[in-house]
Protein backbone atom coordinates (compact mmCIF):
# COMPACT_ATOMS: atom_id res chain seq x y z
CA UNK A 1 0.00 0.00 0.00
CA UNK A 2 1.16 2.94 -0.69
CA UNK A 3 2.35 5.87 1.55
CA UNK A 4 -0.52 8.48 0.46
CA UNK A 5 -3.05 6.22 0.68
CA UNK A 6 -2.11 5.00 4.22
CA UNK A 7 -2.49 8.30 4.89
CA UNK A 8 -5.80 8.74 3.58
CA UNK A 9 -6.87 5.65 5.56
CA UNK A 10 -6.10 7.00 8.80
CA UNK A 11 -6.67 10.67 8.28
CA UNK A 12 -8.62 11.37 4.89
CA UNK A 13 -12.11 13.13 5.28
CA UNK A 14 -14.08 9.39 5.59
CA UNK A 15 -11.54 8.71 8.76
CA UNK A 16 -11.99 12.16 9.96
CA UNK A 17 -15.95 11.69 10.17
CA UNK A 18 -15.21 8.48 11.73
CA UNK A 19 -13.34 9.60 14.25
CA UNK A 20 -15.95 12.32 14.88
CA UNK A 21 -18.53 9.92 15.32
CA UNK A 22 -16.63 8.07 17.84
CA UNK A 23 -16.14 11.37 19.80
CA UNK A 24 -19.63 12.08 19.72
CA UNK A 25 -20.58 8.53 21.28
CA UNK A 26 -18.10 9.55 24.19
CA UNK A 27 -19.79 12.43 24.68
CA UNK A 28 -23.17 10.60 24.60
CA UNK A 29 -21.71 8.30 27.44
CA UNK A 30 -20.22 11.13 29.96
CA UNK A 31 -24.05 11.26 31.33
CA UNK A 32 -24.11 7.94 32.07
CA UNK A 33 -20.28 7.84 33.67
CA UNK A 34 -21.41 10.56 35.95
CA UNK A 35 -24.55 8.50 36.89
CA UNK A 36 -22.78 5.70 37.73
CA UNK A 37 -19.81 7.29 39.48
CA UNK A 38 -22.92 8.18 41.91
CA UNK A 39 -23.03 4.65 42.98
CA UNK A 40 -19.64 3.63 42.64
CA UNK A 41 -18.40 5.89 44.89
CA UNK A 42 -19.83 5.35 48.07
CA UNK A 43 -20.05 1.57 46.97
CA UNK A 44 -15.78 1.69 46.97
CA UNK A 45 -15.52 4.63 49.71
CA UNK A 46 -13.34 6.62 47.57
CA UNK A 47 -13.90 10.10 47.41
CA UNK A 48 -12.81 11.05 44.00
CA UNK A 49 -13.15 8.28 41.62
CA UNK A 50 -12.43 10.26 38.97
CA UNK A 51 -8.64 10.51 40.47
CA UNK A 52 -8.62 6.65 40.03
CA UNK A 53 -8.15 5.38 36.53
CA UNK A 54 -9.51 1.76 38.12
CA UNK A 55 -12.57 3.67 39.56
CA UNK A 56 -12.85 5.78 36.22
CA UNK A 57 -13.13 2.51 34.29
CA UNK A 58 -15.30 1.14 36.34
CA UNK A 59 -18.16 3.59 36.32
CA UNK A 60 -17.54 3.44 32.85
CA UNK A 61 -18.63 0.10 32.44
CA UNK A 62 -21.76 0.56 35.20
CA UNK A 63 -22.88 3.21 32.87
CA UNK A 64 -22.79 1.27 29.94
CA UNK A 65 -26.19 -0.69 31.11
CA UNK A 66 -27.77 2.29 31.89
CA UNK A 67 -27.30 3.17 27.98
CA UNK A 68 -28.64 0.27 26.93
CA UNK A 69 -31.74 0.11 29.23
CA UNK A 70 -32.16 3.99 27.64
CA UNK A 71 -31.86 2.86 24.44
CA UNK A 72 -34.94 -0.04 24.76
CA UNK A 73 -36.86 2.62 26.12
CA UNK A 74 -36.61 5.35 24.18
CA UNK A 75 -37.95 5.34 19.97
CA UNK A 76 -35.81 8.05 19.26
CA UNK A 77 -32.57 6.10 19.54
CA UNK A 78 -32.56 4.32 16.47
CA UNK A 79 -33.52 7.22 13.71
CA UNK A 80 -31.07 9.37 15.62
CA UNK A 81 -28.35 6.60 15.55
CA UNK A 82 -29.19 5.94 11.91
CA UNK A 83 -28.98 9.42 10.97
CA UNK A 84 -25.67 9.54 12.39
CA UNK A 85 -24.10 6.57 10.87
CA UNK A 86 -25.43 8.01 7.80
CA UNK A 87 -24.12 11.04 7.45
CA UNK A 88 -20.54 10.45 9.89
CA UNK A 89 -20.21 6.77 9.01
CA UNK A 90 -20.81 6.57 5.29
CA UNK A 91 -22.87 3.71 6.04
CA UNK A 92 -25.84 3.04 3.06
CA UNK A 93 -28.58 4.48 3.64
CA UNK A 94 -30.70 1.77 1.85
CA UNK A 95 -28.74 -0.85 4.35
CA UNK A 96 -30.68 0.76 7.62
CA UNK A 97 -34.02 1.03 8.36
CA UNK A 98 -36.23 3.82 9.19
CA UNK A 99 -37.98 5.08 11.94
CA UNK A 100 -38.82 3.71 15.49
CA UNK A 101 -37.89 -0.15 16.14
CA UNK A 102 -41.17 -2.18 15.40
CA UNK A 103 -40.55 -5.25 17.26
CA UNK A 104 -38.57 -6.42 20.50
CA UNK A 105 -35.70 -7.89 18.44
CA UNK A 106 -34.97 -4.67 16.94
CA UNK A 107 -35.41 -2.62 19.81
CA UNK A 108 -32.58 -5.02 21.31
CA UNK A 109 -30.31 -4.83 17.68
CA UNK A 110 -30.51 -0.76 18.65
CA UNK A 111 -29.72 -1.16 22.18
CA UNK A 112 -26.55 -3.25 21.41
CA UNK A 113 -25.49 -0.63 18.40
CA UNK A 114 -25.96 2.16 21.05
CA UNK A 115 -23.72 0.46 23.95
CA UNK A 116 -21.15 -0.36 21.22
CA UNK A 117 -21.50 3.05 19.60
CA UNK A 118 -20.67 4.58 23.67
CA UNK A 119 -18.75 2.32 24.97
CA UNK A 120 -16.47 2.56 21.95
CA UNK A 121 -16.69 6.10 21.71
CA UNK A 122 -15.77 6.44 25.39
CA UNK A 123 -12.20 4.31 24.82
CA UNK A 124 -11.58 6.15 21.69
CA UNK A 125 -12.55 9.79 22.97
CA UNK A 126 -10.53 9.29 26.31
CA UNK A 127 -7.60 8.57 24.42
CA UNK A 128 -8.08 11.30 22.57
CA UNK A 129 -7.97 13.55 25.40
CA UNK A 130 -4.78 11.33 26.92
CA UNK A 131 -2.20 10.48 23.89
CA UNK A 132 -1.81 13.24 21.87
CA UNK A 133 -0.33 15.95 24.83
CA UNK A 134 1.54 13.13 26.02
CA UNK A 135 2.67 12.39 22.53
CA UNK A 136 3.56 15.90 21.74
CA UNK A 137 5.38 16.10 24.77
CA UNK A 138 7.79 13.35 23.50
CA UNK A 139 8.27 14.79 20.48
CA UNK A 140 9.57 18.25 21.62
CA UNK A 141 11.05 16.42 25.14
CA UNK A 142 14.90 17.15 22.79
CA UNK A 143 14.36 20.59 21.94
CA UNK A 144 12.37 22.28 25.03
CA UNK A 145 13.88 22.40 27.92
CA UNK A 146 11.24 23.11 29.66
CA UNK A 147 9.73 20.40 28.75
CA UNK A 148 13.03 17.94 29.57
CA UNK A 149 13.83 19.55 33.02
CA UNK A 150 10.10 18.14 34.26
CA UNK A 151 9.79 15.68 37.20
CA UNK A 152 7.76 13.16 34.91
CA UNK A 153 11.09 12.32 32.34
CA UNK A 154 13.97 13.16 34.35
CA UNK A 155 14.01 10.26 36.36
CA UNK A 156 13.07 7.84 33.54
CA UNK A 157 15.25 9.74 30.72
CA UNK A 158 17.75 11.21 33.05
CA UNK A 159 21.78 10.32 31.41
CA UNK A 160 19.75 8.07 28.45
CA UNK A 161 20.80 9.71 25.18
CA UNK A 162 19.59 7.27 23.04
CA UNK A 163 16.47 7.15 24.68
CA UNK A 164 16.07 10.49 24.73
CA UNK A 165 16.82 10.80 20.65
CA UNK A 166 14.13 8.04 19.76
CA UNK A 167 11.35 10.40 21.95
CA UNK A 168 10.39 11.93 18.82
CA UNK A 169 9.67 8.72 17.10
CA UNK A 170 7.77 7.15 20.17
CA UNK A 171 5.66 10.16 20.10
CA UNK A 172 4.81 9.59 16.40
CA UNK A 173 4.41 6.40 16.63
CA UNK A 174 1.86 7.12 19.30
CA UNK A 175 -0.60 9.54 17.14
CA UNK A 176 -0.12 7.08 13.82
CA UNK A 177 -1.52 4.04 16.79
CA UNK A 178 -4.38 6.30 18.02
CA UNK A 179 -5.52 6.95 14.31
CA UNK A 180 -4.76 3.30 13.50
CA UNK A 181 -7.21 2.47 16.58
CA UNK A 182 -9.69 4.94 15.88
CA UNK A 183 -9.79 3.74 11.95
CA UNK A 184 -10.61 0.33 13.29
CA UNK A 185 -12.36 0.75 15.50
CA UNK A 186 -14.70 3.00 13.20
CA UNK A 187 -14.70 1.00 10.69
CA UNK A 188 -15.80 -2.03 12.41
CA UNK A 189 -19.20 0.25 13.74
CA UNK A 190 -19.26 1.09 9.88
CA UNK A 191 -19.72 -2.80 8.84
CA UNK A 192 -21.98 -3.53 11.64
CA UNK A 193 -23.94 -1.01 11.46
CA UNK A 194 -26.28 -3.04 8.64
CA UNK A 195 -26.73 -5.65 10.98
CA UNK A 196 -28.15 -3.79 14.11
CA UNK A 197 -29.54 -0.69 13.20
CA UNK A 198 -30.87 -2.67 9.61
CA UNK A 199 -34.51 -3.37 8.82
CA UNK A 200 -35.85 -6.26 10.11
CA UNK A 201 -39.23 -8.54 8.63
CA UNK A 202 -41.44 -5.94 9.92
CA UNK A 203 -39.70 -3.13 8.42
CA UNK A 204 -39.63 -5.01 5.48
CA UNK A 205 -43.03 -5.29 5.36
CA UNK A 206 -43.88 -1.66 6.10
CA UNK A 207 -41.43 -0.66 3.48
CA UNK A 208 -43.36 -3.06 1.24
CA UNK A 209 -46.16 -1.64 2.38
CA UNK A 210 -45.28 2.24 1.77
CA UNK A 211 -44.27 1.25 -1.60
CA UNK A 212 -47.27 -0.24 -2.41
CA UNK A 213 -49.49 2.32 -1.03
CA UNK A 214 -47.87 4.57 -3.28
CA UNK A 215 -47.54 2.67 -6.45
CA UNK A 216 -51.61 2.39 -5.82
CA UNK A 217 -51.94 6.12 -5.73
CA UNK A 218 -49.77 6.58 -8.91
CA UNK A 219 -51.09 3.75 -11.13
CA UNK A 220 -54.69 5.80 -9.83
CA UNK A 221 -53.12 9.07 -10.92
CA UNK A 222 -52.35 7.38 -14.29
CA UNK A 223 -55.19 5.89 -15.18
CA UNK A 224 -57.21 8.88 -14.38
CA UNK A 225 -55.29 11.05 -16.32
CA UNK A 226 -55.11 8.44 -19.45
CA UNK A 227 -58.87 7.99 -19.70
CA UNK A 228 -59.44 11.87 -18.91
CA UNK A 229 -56.87 13.55 -20.79
CA UNK A 230 -56.43 10.72 -23.78
CA UNK A 231 -60.53 11.00 -24.15
CA UNK A 232 -60.30 14.38 -24.56
CA UNK A 233 -57.80 14.67 -27.32
CA UNK A 234 -59.11 11.75 -29.39
CA UNK A 235 -62.42 13.88 -29.65
CA UNK A 236 -61.12 17.34 -30.14
CA UNK A 237 -58.82 15.49 -32.69
CA UNK A 238 -62.06 13.86 -34.21
CA UNK A 239 -64.07 17.28 -34.32
CA UNK A 240 -61.30 19.06 -35.75
CA UNK A 241 -60.65 16.93 -38.42
CA UNK A 242 -64.50 16.93 -38.67
CA UNK A 243 -64.87 20.28 -38.66
CA UNK A 244 -61.66 20.76 -41.43
CA UNK A 245 -63.65 18.42 -44.14
CA UNK A 246 -66.58 20.89 -43.94
CA UNK A 247 -65.48 24.04 -43.64
CA UNK A 248 -66.81 25.40 -46.73
CA UNK A 249 -69.86 23.67 -47.03
CA UNK A 250 -71.41 23.42 -43.68
CA UNK A 251 -70.42 26.28 -41.61
CA UNK A 252 -73.12 25.22 -39.07
CA UNK A 253 -71.46 22.33 -38.71
CA UNK A 254 -67.75 23.88 -38.00
CA UNK A 255 -69.45 26.25 -35.11
CA UNK A 256 -71.01 23.18 -33.28
CA UNK A 257 -67.46 21.23 -33.91
CA UNK A 258 -65.81 24.32 -32.60
CA UNK A 259 -68.24 24.49 -29.69
CA UNK A 260 -67.93 21.15 -29.01
CA UNK A 261 -63.98 21.41 -28.53
CA UNK A 262 -64.14 24.33 -25.70
CA UNK A 263 -66.71 22.34 -24.09
CA UNK A 264 -64.41 18.91 -23.95
CA UNK A 265 -61.05 21.04 -23.37
CA UNK A 266 -62.66 23.13 -20.48
CA UNK A 267 -64.06 20.21 -18.90
CA UNK A 268 -60.77 18.45 -19.19
CA UNK A 269 -59.24 21.23 -17.18
CA UNK A 270 -61.13 20.74 -14.58
CA UNK A 271 -60.56 16.78 -14.53
CA UNK A 272 -57.08 17.47 -14.46
CA UNK A 273 -57.64 19.59 -11.90
CA UNK A 274 -59.07 17.28 -9.66
CA UNK A 275 -56.48 14.58 -10.42
CA UNK A 276 -53.58 16.59 -9.67
CA UNK A 277 -55.68 17.74 -6.62
CA UNK A 278 -54.21 14.37 -5.35
CA UNK A 279 -50.75 15.53 -5.38
CA UNK A 280 -51.30 18.35 -3.40
CA UNK A 281 -50.22 18.83 0.35
CA UNK A 282 -53.41 17.94 2.51
CA UNK A 283 -54.46 20.62 4.33
CA UNK A 284 -53.56 23.50 1.32
CA UNK A 285 -57.52 24.63 1.17
CA UNK A 286 -56.82 23.83 -2.87
CA UNK A 287 -60.50 22.90 -3.64
CA UNK A 288 -60.76 20.20 -6.83
CA UNK A 289 -63.81 19.78 -9.45
CA UNK A 290 -65.93 16.35 -8.51
CA UNK A 291 -65.39 13.55 -10.36
CA UNK A 292 -67.10 12.45 -13.00
CA UNK A 293 -70.34 10.19 -12.34
CA UNK A 294 -71.92 8.16 -15.00
CA UNK A 295 -75.28 9.38 -13.70
CA UNK A 296 -74.50 12.81 -14.37
CA UNK A 297 -72.18 13.24 -17.00
CA UNK A 298 -72.88 10.50 -19.34
CA UNK A 299 -75.07 12.14 -21.51
CA UNK A 300 -72.54 15.28 -21.87
CA UNK A 301 -69.66 12.88 -22.95
CA UNK A 302 -72.12 11.58 -25.56
CA UNK A 303 -72.87 14.99 -26.83
CA UNK A 304 -68.64 15.85 -27.31
CA UNK A 305 -68.40 12.40 -28.68
CA UNK A 306 -70.81 12.82 -31.55
CA UNK A 307 -70.35 16.34 -31.76
CA UNK A 308 -66.86 15.05 -33.98
CA UNK A 309 -69.47 13.19 -36.32
CA UNK A 310 -69.18 9.71 -34.65
CA UNK A 311 -72.28 7.64 -34.72
CA UNK A 312 -73.09 6.22 -30.90
CA UNK A 313 -75.99 4.41 -30.01
CA UNK A 314 -76.29 3.47 -26.54
CA UNK A 315 -78.95 1.02 -25.22
CA UNK A 316 -80.02 1.19 -21.83
CA UNK A 317 -81.83 -1.53 -20.00
CA UNK A 318 -85.24 -0.45 -18.75
CA UNK A 319 -83.74 -1.29 -15.17
CA UNK A 320 -81.25 0.39 -15.42
CA UNK A 321 -81.10 3.67 -13.78
CA UNK A 322 -77.58 5.86 -13.46
CA UNK A 323 -78.76 7.75 -11.19
CA UNK A 324 -79.11 4.15 -8.68
CA UNK A 325 -75.66 3.12 -8.69
CA UNK A 326 -73.33 3.15 -6.16
CA UNK A 327 -70.88 6.36 -6.45
CA UNK A 328 -67.88 4.39 -6.72
CA UNK A 329 -69.30 2.07 -9.29
CA UNK A 330 -70.79 5.04 -11.27
CA UNK A 331 -67.50 7.22 -11.44
CA UNK A 332 -65.62 3.84 -12.21
CA UNK A 333 -68.27 3.24 -15.19
CA UNK A 334 -67.98 6.91 -16.38
CA UNK A 335 -64.38 6.66 -17.01
CA UNK A 336 -64.71 2.94 -18.38
CA UNK A 337 -67.47 4.31 -20.95
CA UNK A 338 -65.06 7.28 -22.00
CA UNK A 339 -62.10 5.47 -22.30
CA UNK A 340 -64.21 2.60 -24.28
CA UNK A 341 -65.25 5.86 -26.52
CA UNK A 342 -61.85 7.03 -27.36
CA UNK A 343 -60.40 3.59 -28.28
CA UNK A 344 -63.37 3.25 -30.68
CA UNK A 345 -62.67 6.80 -32.11
CA UNK A 346 -58.74 6.13 -32.03
CA UNK A 347 -58.01 2.71 -33.27
CA UNK A 348 -61.47 2.28 -35.63
CA UNK A 349 -63.24 6.02 -36.55
CA UNK A 350 -66.27 4.46 -36.80
CA UNK A 351 -69.77 4.25 -34.83
CA UNK A 352 -70.24 2.49 -31.02
CA UNK A 353 -72.61 0.40 -30.12
CA UNK A 354 -73.20 1.02 -26.09
CA UNK A 355 -75.05 -1.44 -24.01
CA UNK A 356 -75.60 -0.78 -20.30
CA UNK A 357 -77.64 -3.27 -18.39
CA UNK A 358 -78.03 -4.08 -14.93
CA UNK A 359 -78.15 -7.86 -14.04
CA UNK A 360 -77.25 -10.57 -11.23
CA UNK A 361 -76.17 -7.97 -8.85
CA UNK A 362 -73.87 -5.88 -11.61
CA UNK A 363 -73.56 -3.38 -14.16
CA UNK A 364 -72.86 -4.35 -17.44
CA UNK A 365 -71.16 -2.46 -20.05
CA UNK A 366 -70.76 -3.83 -23.09
CA UNK A 367 -69.26 -1.61 -26.22
CA UNK A 368 -68.90 -2.95 -29.94
CA UNK A 369 -67.22 -1.10 -33.28
CA UNK A 370 -66.21 -2.17 -36.39
CA UNK A 371 -62.38 -3.11 -36.96
CA UNK A 372 -60.19 -0.91 -39.28
CA UNK A 373 -59.66 -2.52 -42.69
CA UNK A 374 -56.11 -2.01 -41.96
CA UNK A 375 -54.64 -2.42 -38.92
CA UNK A 376 -52.64 1.09 -37.38
CA UNK A 377 -49.20 1.43 -36.01
CA UNK A 378 -49.01 1.25 -32.49
CA UNK A 379 -47.86 4.36 -30.69
CA UNK A 380 -45.12 4.45 -29.09
CA UNK A 381 -45.96 3.99 -24.83
CA UNK A 382 -49.36 3.48 -25.69
CA UNK A 383 -51.28 0.11 -25.09
CA UNK A 384 -52.64 1.29 -21.32
CA UNK A 385 -56.62 2.12 -22.22
CA UNK A 386 -57.45 -1.64 -21.64
CA UNK A 387 -55.52 -2.16 -19.03
CA UNK A 388 -56.57 0.55 -17.20
CA UNK A 389 -60.23 -0.58 -17.57
CA UNK A 390 -58.74 -3.80 -16.44
CA UNK A 391 -57.39 -2.06 -13.15
CA UNK A 392 -60.88 -0.40 -12.34
CA UNK A 393 -63.24 -3.33 -12.82
CA UNK A 394 -60.88 -5.56 -10.87
CA UNK A 395 -60.46 -3.24 -8.30
CA UNK A 396 -64.33 -2.97 -8.08
CA UNK A 397 -64.60 -7.16 -7.77
CA UNK A 398 -65.58 -7.07 -11.12
CA UNK A 399 -63.57 -7.87 -14.46
CA UNK A 400 -63.23 -7.13 -17.79
CA UNK A 401 -62.60 -8.86 -21.56
CA UNK A 402 -62.16 -7.33 -25.03
CA UNK A 403 -60.93 -8.48 -28.45
CA UNK A 404 -62.82 -9.69 -31.79
CA UNK A 405 -66.63 -11.21 -31.77
CA UNK A 406 -66.56 -14.75 -31.84
CA UNK A 407 -67.63 -15.70 -34.99
CA UNK A 408 -67.35 -12.08 -36.71
CA UNK A 409 -63.78 -11.23 -37.06
CA UNK A 410 -64.79 -7.71 -38.07
CA UNK A 411 -66.21 -6.35 -34.66
CA UNK A 412 -64.02 -5.48 -31.49
CA UNK A 413 -66.22 -6.53 -28.13
CA UNK A 414 -65.50 -4.95 -25.11
CA UNK A 415 -67.08 -6.48 -21.83
CA UNK A 416 -66.88 -4.65 -18.56
CA UNK A 417 -69.02 -6.67 -15.54
CA UNK A 418 -68.76 -4.01 -12.30
CA UNK A 419 -70.60 -5.84 -9.12
CA UNK A 420 -73.06 -2.80 -7.31
CA UNK A 421 -72.39 -4.47 -3.69
CA UNK A 422 -69.35 -5.88 -2.04
CA UNK A 423 -66.70 -8.08 -4.36
CA UNK A 424 -67.49 -11.22 -5.21
CA UNK A 425 -65.24 -14.35 -4.98
CA UNK A 426 -64.74 -14.95 -8.92
CA UNK A 427 -64.42 -11.62 -10.59
CA UNK A 428 -64.20 -13.23 -14.12
CA UNK A 429 -66.87 -12.07 -16.50
CA UNK A 430 -68.61 -15.58 -17.36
Amino acid sequence: MRARDAAGLLFGRRARRRWLHLIIGGALAMPYLLLASVVVGPLTGAQDVFSDVGLQLASFACGLPLAALTAVLSPLTRPMSVAVARTLCGVDAAALADGPPRTREARARTAAWFTLHLGAGGIVSGMTLALPPFAGALIVLPFVSAVRDADRFVPQLQGKAWAMALCPVAGVVLLLALAACAAAVSGLLARWAPALLGPGPADRLAQAEARAADLAVRNRLARELHDSVGHALSAVTLQASAARRVLDSDPGFVREALAAIEDTTRRTVGELDAVLGVLREAGDGAATAPAPTLADDLDGLLRRTRAGGAAVTVHTDPGTDPAGLPPMVSREAYRIVQEALANALRHAGTGVELWLAREEGALRITAENALPAAARAARPGGGHGLRGIADRARLLGGGASAGPVPGDAGTWRLDVRLPLTAPPEGPEIP
